[in-house]
């Protein structure tokens, strides 16, 4: 387990929001050193939260999914790839939802789901009262051989899949999740059951388009677009994040609310802005419009996402709970995302 059950129990079934961005991986906050990312609602977690430093992912997308849902390895649950309907969560295998379940606890999941596209595996028959996704591995998404998301879909305006049936929404996808799992929330906040909502965002991940002003902040910085989109949707999603964690305060959720932020796996090639990019300390990959260096930055780790390496596993993980953790601890021991569905397993429990 992540945490001291004995120190946590204070509080009953507390509410659980687990948030998950796409191929951010670790170096990509402003806490962690980044020399351009501004992440200040991240910081702000970050100072608030016992982060476990040496947390390690899957190297990709489905198998660290598929391990976080079922506290199994991947392999173990037939989930060996991220496309070629390789990315099946295994049908026996028990999830979150369903090991939070006999404790009272109402779940939804947001987002990218990743683990099975045809209606068996669906997040909604696995355990999940409310269900907001996208199809695939990502929004507009397809591949030969394997399943897709909806043909045309786009990262503005985009289609969803809402509780099994399509719907077209209007506006940003990462807006969308974050609208979508607050929406829920607050229709469940008062119901005396304790909730979990899963929020699986789609961002940073290919095709790397943000909102205007966060992609062409980036290319004012001389930054190609595709780099600038990759920032400018982290940079969107710390927004996001600070908008949330206001909510829940006007809510007064707060107090009895786990939150946790981290990443499906390590960094993706284009975060370091360097075709060829093998995780390299520092690498200068030319000169801004201001006329000052601009280096590659991956945390001094080798590897990115797609291997095995510290780069390509290792993710922020922050754990929050007002009140009940202490403030600004730093856990250095290694963990694993196989470690979460016990641990909240264990909270669900006190």
């Amino acid at each position: 387990m992540l945490l001291d059950s004995n120190l946590l129990c204070s509080r009953k079934n507390p509410n659980i929001i687990f948030i998950m961005t796409d191929d951010q991986g670790y170096p990509v906050v402003g806490a962690h050193g980044h020399p351009w990312i501004r992440t200040p609602h991240l910081d702000k977690m970050h100072a608030q939260s016992v982060r476990f430093d040496r947390f390690m992912m899957g190297s990709t997308c489905a198998p660290s999914r598929a391990g976080i849902m079922a506290g199994v390895h991947s392999i173990k649950n037939g989930v060996t790839h991220t496309i070629f309907e390789r990315e099946r969560l295994n049908l026996e295998a028990i999830t979150i939802p369903e090991v939070l379940n006999p404790a009272g606890y109402t779940s939804g999941y947001f987002g990218k789901w990743h683990l099975g596209d045809e209606a068996p595996y669906q997040p909604e028959n696995r355990g999940f009262d409310e269900t907001f996704i996208h199809g695939a591995g990502g929004i507009g998404q397809t591949y030969a051989g394997s399943c897709a998301d909806v043909p045309g879909n786009t990262y503005f305006n985009p289609v969803f899949k809402h509780n099994g049936s399509f719907v077209k929404t209007k506006g940003y996808c990462t807006d969308i999740l974050f609208k979508s799992t607050l929406g829920w929330i607050q229709s469940v906040k008062d119901s005396g059951k304790p909730f979990f909502a899963y929020l699986s965002t789609n961002a940073p991940h290919s095709p790397f388009i943000a909102p205007p002003k966060y992609q062409k902040y980036f290319e004012d910085l001389g930054f190609d677009s595709k780099v600038a989109g990759f920032y400018g949707m982290v940079e969107h999603i710390d927004d996001c994040m600070g908008q949330m964690f206001q909510q829940l305060e006007d809510w007064g959720l707060m107090e009895n609310t786990i939150i946790i932020f981290t990443s499906d796996n390590g960094m993706t090639r284009i975060g370091c802005g360097l075709k060829g990019f093998a995780g390299r300390p520092q690498v200068q990959l030319g000169t801004s419009k201001d006329g000052n260096p601009m280096m590659s930055y991956n945390a001094e780790m080798k590897g990115l996402k797609g291997t095995v390496n510290e780069g390509g596993v290792r993710v922020p993980f922050f754990v929050r709970w007002d009140g009940v953790i202490k403030e600004g601890r730093t856990v250095k021991t290694v963990a694993s995302y196989l470690d979460i569905l016990p641990t909240l397993a264990d909270f669900a429990e006190c």
